[in-house]
């Protein structure tokens, strides 16, 4: 049994669920912060639950109560309201920042992304590396883990998939290896135990834009069909959504379209299998249509 008794904020995401069940396969006592009454049924072998918005800070005073270490993966994806990146990034780890100094918290961990520190002309990145930066010059061990690209966040290739061709921006060369939200659980873990300040991490396979395509089709049992369009439509693509839309709407474009213009190769950590996943969504996509 560990004596640290942790907190995970952000508990119900694709992330915080693994770190939430990986934290008590390894013996902790963990407290978990949720939105609302409604998401306790996605836990069940958790400590303690605390329900409070980190935007709203009167509704999370004294979460980190007792506690030694914070987990946090607040951060917006998907806009599905009306509250801002540096509503949320920032401010709201920053809400649970003071929290936790108040209350004496020995390390907070935060989930920023691989090459954050070098894209905060990017809206999501602005917005998380200010509070990089904030926890870094604050009172309490930081530990900062960049990954390059969530399992779930190549649903996108899957998605174009499935109508049995994929669209890339220029030559599909560039190259990444995204990680399964256990093993990148299981780094986070292992880091704060280490007593690491920051990793960049990223999963056991290294794949071009043009693999992750065909992977996706695969999955899909439809012929390999890529379509490569011309990089100036992914740029015009970037200023058009920049200059007529708002950040909640082209913060996600914006990041996704820049990303991939570039190389994204982390130190390689885990076993999960890409494919593995992919066959695996999109079973569940079939299974959820009506018969």
């Amino acid at each position: 049994m560990n004596t640290e008794k942790v907190l995970v904020a952000g508990a119900t995401g694709y992330l915080g669920q693994f770190l939430v069940k990986e934290l008590k396969n390894r013996g902790y006592w963990v407290r978990i912060l949720i939105r609302n009454h409604s998401q306790k049924e996605l836990f069940e072998e958790v400590d303690e639950i605390f329900v409070g918005k980190v935007t709203q800070p009167s509704t999370i005073k004294h979460v980190t109560s007792n506690i030694d270490w914070v987990f946090s993966t607040i951060g917006i994806t998907r806009q599905k309201d009306n509250l801002s990146y540096m509503d949320v990034d920032y401010q709201g780890n920053m809400n649970l920042l003071v929290d936790a100094l108040e209350n004496n918290v020995s390390s907070f961990q935060y989930i920023s992304a691989i090459n954050g520190q070098e894209l905060k002309h990017l809206k999501i990145f602005e917005a998380k590396e200010r509070f990089v930066d904030a926890l870094k010059a604050s009172n309490i061990h930081s530990s900062i883990i960049r990954p390059n690209g969530f399992f779930s966040d190549m649903k996108d290739f899957l998605n174009m998939a499935k109508g049995g061709r994929v669209f890339l921006f220029g030559h599909g060369r560039f190259q990444l290896n995204p990680i399964h939200g256990e093993d990148l659980a299981t780094v986070c873990i292992n880091t704060m135990e280490a007593k690491k300040d920051e990793v960049i991490v990223g999963g056991p396979e290294i794949f071009s834009q043009n693999d992750l395509a065909s992977l996706a089709l695969k999955a899909w049992n439809k012929p390999i069909k890529i379509i490569h369009l011309p990089d100036w439509i992914r740029l015009s693509v970037i200023w058009f959504f920049r200059t007529f839309t708002s950040s909640k709407t082209y913060g996600p474009i914006e990041f996704f379209l820049t990303a991939m213009a570039k190389d994204n190769i982390a130190p390689q950590h885990g076993s999960k299998k890409l494919l593995d996943f992919f066959y695996n969504s999109v079973q569940k996509q079939k299974n959820a249509q009506p018969q």
